[in-house]
Formats: structure tokens, C-alpha cells, sequence
């Protein structure tokens, strides 16, 4: 085979599966109020909810050191998007960037049926301390 047909032959396309999540999640939260390695979540706004959600977990990972264990936790799905500081039970320790330092936050929040299946989720990205 001559180079211009193996070129030929990558460049067809890559046909992927349908999407695992039917839905995105909207996620806003901030962290005014909240003080350095505090293991009180921040509140948090979430849109766009599937009808079926029973759960919302939330997992948080610093961009600068990402495998250290800030964690998460899970609250019951009561129907609003509108989620109160310090809402969701589960080992958390909220941003601790060493020495006064900025870090980027990750926030992922996924909706959950009452099997724990995965309907939606969603991200939100946040600087500590906020300016």
C-alpha cells in the first residue's frame, strides 16, 4: 500500500457510542465564606435536574494536586437545585492550598436514581481564596 492510501485509511471516521449521561448539569456554587481546610461544603446551585434524581454527589479535586483526598459527599434529591452550605454527609476537606497559595478547584456533581445509576452531571471550577 502507497502512503496516500494508509493516510486514506486513517482518516476514516470514529464512530462513538451515544453519550452515558442524558443530561448536563448546571453547577454553580462559591466559596465566600469559607474558611481554609473548613470541612463544611460551600451551597451550591444546580440546574437542569433530571425528574428521576433521588441523589446528588459531589466530589471536589484540586487541579494543582489532584490526587490529594478532598472528597465529597452525597445529599437526598428534595426537589430544588438550591443546596445549603454544609448539606451533604461524606468525608470532605474543603481547599487547604499550602502556604497561602491560589488553587483551582474542580467540583463534580452527578445526579443519582435510586439505584445509584448515573443520570446527569455536571462541573464547576472556582479559585482559592476567591478574590
Amino acid at each position: 500500500m502507497n502512503n496516500h492510501r494508509r493516510i486514506a485509511a486513517l482518516a476514516v471516521p470514529l464512530i462513538l457510542p451515544a453519550a452515558a449521561h442524558a443530561a448536563t448539569l448546571g453547577v454553580r456554587f462559591t466559596w465566600v465564606g469559607t474558611a481554609a481546610c473548613s470541612t463544611t461544603p460551600p451551597a451550591f446551585t444546580i440546574a437542569n435536574i433530571p425528574k428521576d434524581t433521588k441523589y446528588l454527589d459531589f466530589r471536589l479535586v484540586d487541579r494543582a494536586a489532584p490526587h490529594y483526598p478532598h472528597g465529597g459527599g452525597e445529599a437526598a434529591y428534595s426537589g430544588s437545585g438550591d443546596i445549603p452550605a454544609g448539606a451533604f454527609d461524606g468525608a470532605y476537606k474543603g481547599p487547604c492550598p499550602p502556604g497561602g497559595a491560589t488553587h483551582t478547584y474542580v467540583w463534580t456533581v452527578r445526579a443519582l436514581d435510586a439505584a445509584r445509576k448515573v443520570l446527569a452531571q455536571g462541573k464547576a471550577t472556582g479559585r482559592f481564596p476567591p478574590k
